[in-house]
């Protein structure tokens, strides 16, 4: 009986540490957009001390990930997946200010522990295709001509001794052809401690997540020390941000093939000259419009996964950045707590009960701000034709009194070679500032024809209330026609520019900021494809003819006719004239009768 009862005390000691476990922490947070739109950010931690996890002890960290880091002796990773645009002038600033987020497609960069390039670069390739198969994506398609070492954009996140500095590589690649979808979240699910089945995580739903007008999903591991040095720890940190359309969230319920909404329910600018009954100009969607998280999401957080706070007690979940004015309904069991800005709150979930939470519409004058970008870029092809081309890209500084410096990071396929003696920089609507002013450091390392790519670091700094246009020329190389892929008059993709933020105005964060452009799609002189299969067509032919003739020459046997046997020629002779006779019969009675 004792033994029952030191079992039971035992079995609550573990399950008492598992619910509230200080090396992994979560947290939804939910802030509503202009037009009808919201901001979802899932943040996940996890972590391990250094010695468990060189002795591939693994709890919160993957085993999976961590043996591969180990393996390729990675010390610091950065992991992207991303879809769509963020709108900057109707969405604000960038969520993580820029620093979870990365291109279009796939972007990784990582620190590699090695004593020379050309092993750091052994061991890129490989730590590539581990990661390739653990996400179900191509990143071993990352090779040397997609592969950069970038010198003044990127530096460590993570806390490094000064003896693993010195044999730290950094290396950076991307594919921005890559499209994400559910292949890649499902693996990105089963790196969380509860594998999506409880948690915030159960609002992960890749119909969801990839009907979103943006997402993205990144992976940060690195080492973090504290200040003396003792008690390092590895931590890995999951991200899931996406900007959700409430109206077309909601659809799928009660009207799953989408459809025109019909005119009764159209809410109409009547102040138009034009408004009639048969012409609407519709409304703004008001931001204020009543959702919960079964509508946008499908279905309740389904419970919690032992997510605690630095104190040891459970940790305020999800958050939603709304004004306390507002109502906000959740599930019994839950705790709110309301901040002193007035404009956020958050929510401590119940450890096995489902939590719900509905924000119903009301009106109220009281609007959370959201802050405005630190920099406006664009980025597009000019010119015209199949030899030649340009590159545009606007960046613009919206503080009236304060330059910006920023560091401009491009990446270009070997097939696209720059002419750097092109490359200008004019200011708007002060041209006083001369290209010196503006562009204060190059770094520039020229392609190689499919060996490496073309690597461009510019240190940019823009005046007040400026728009600096930067400009070159290139020209287009001719590829071979095994070089192309299967669709290739749709374009080849260019990966966006990257863009680090050093001093920020009106804002008192210290970190580094980060924007991309858009990628860009480049059209490149084709070949038609047509010609090589009219001529095997034509070829075939030609070789089927010769070699049917020659066959019959060489196989058939050619004998005369007095050598067959049974053959009388006096007898073919006789059925043709009788042949010939019927003939002639038939041709004089015809001409008797028309007679």
């Amino acid at each position: 009986m004792s033994r029952f009862y030191l079992l039971l005390l035992l079995s609550l000691i573990i399950a008492a540490f598992a619910s509230a476990d200080p090396q992994y922490k979560e947290q939804l947070v939910l802030e509503p957009l202009p037009q009808g739109l919201l901001l979802a950010s899932f943040n996940f931690k996890s972590n391990a001390s250094i010695q468990s996890f060189e002795q591939q002890h693994f709890r919160h960290i993957p085993r999976s990930l961590g043996q591969i880091l180990q393996h390729a002796r990675t010390k610091e990773l950065h992991l992207r997946f991303s879809s769509g645009r963020w709108d900057d002038e109707s969405w604000g600033a960038r969520p993580w200010g820029g620093v979870k987020e990365g291109g279009t497609g796939v972007e990784l960069w990582a620190w590699v522990e090695a004593d020379s390039g050309e092993e750091a670069f052994t061991r890129w390739i490989t730590l590539n295709h581990a990661l390739s198969g653990l996400f179900c994506a191509s990143l071993n398609f990352i090779d040397s001509t997609r592969t950069t070492r970038p010198m003044m954009t990127y530096e460590p996140v993570g806390d490094h001794t000064n003896t693993t500095s010195s044999n730290l590589h950094l290396l950076h690649g991307s594919l921005p052809r890559e499209v994400v979808c559910t292949e890649n979240l499902t693996p990105f699910l089963k790196l969380l401690p509860c594998k999506g089945k409880a948690g915030i995580s159960t609002l992960l739903d890749g119909h969801k997540l990839f009907d979103a007008s943006w997402q993205s999903m990144s992976i940060d591991v690195r080492p973090v020390c504290p200040e003396n040095g003792s008690g390092c720890i590895i931590e890995m940190e999951q991200t899931v941000d996406m900007v959700l359309d409430i109206e077309r969230s909601k659809r799928p319920h009660d009207n799953p093939i989408p459809r025109p909404a019909p005119v009764d329910q159209l809410i109409c600018d009547t102040s138009k000259p034009y408004s009639s009954s048969d012409a609407c100009f519709p409304m703004e969607v008001s931001s204020t419009q009543s959702w919960s998280l079964s509508e946008v999401f499908g279905h309740p957080i389904k419970g919690s996964c032992f997510a605690t706070d630095i104190h040891g007690g459970r940790s305020e979940s999800v958050c939603i950045s709304v004004p306390h004015e507002h109502q906000v309904y959740s599930s019994q069991g839950s705790v709110e707590r309301k901040d002193a800005s007035k404009s956020h709150r958050c929510y401590i979930l119940p450890e096995f009960d489902p939590f719900e939470m509905v924000l119903p519409q009301q009106e109220s004058q009281v609007v959370v701000p959201r802050p405005p970008p630190p920099l406006y870029a664009s980025r597009s092809f000019t010119g015209h034709g199949q030899e030649r081309g340009g590159v545009q890209t606007l960046l613009t500084n919206p503080s009236a009194d304060t330059a910006i410096s920023f560091t401009y990071f491009e990446i270009l396929p070997w097939f696209m070679k720059p002419y750097l003696h092109t490359l200008k920089a004019r200011s708007s609507p002060s041209p006083s500032s001369s290209q010196g002013e503006i562009i204060t450091s190059i770094y520039y390392r020229p392609a190689l024809d499919r060996q490496r790519g073309t690597q461009l670091e510019l240190q940019i700094t823009v005046p007040p209330a400026s728009t600096v246009r930067l400009t070159y020329d290139f020209e287009k190389a001719i590829l071979r026609y095994t070089e192309y892929p299967p669709d290739a008059n749709r374009g080849f993709d260019v990966a966006p520019a990257v863009i680090r933020l050093r001093s920020i105005p009106f804002s008192s964060s210290s970190g580094a900021v980060y924007l991309r452009t858009t990628s860009l799609l480049l059209s490149l002189p084709t070949p038609d494809f047509s010609m090589p299969y009219n001529v095997i067509i034509l070829t075939s032919t030609v070789i089927a003819l010769a070699f049917g003739s020659i066959y019959n020459l060489l196989v058939r046997r050619f004998v005369g006719a007095d050598e067959v046997e049974g053959f009388s020629l006096a007898k073919v002779r006789g059925r043709i004239k009788g042949r010939l006779g019927v003939l002639r019969d038939r041709f004089f009675r015809k001409e008797k009768k028309t007679q």
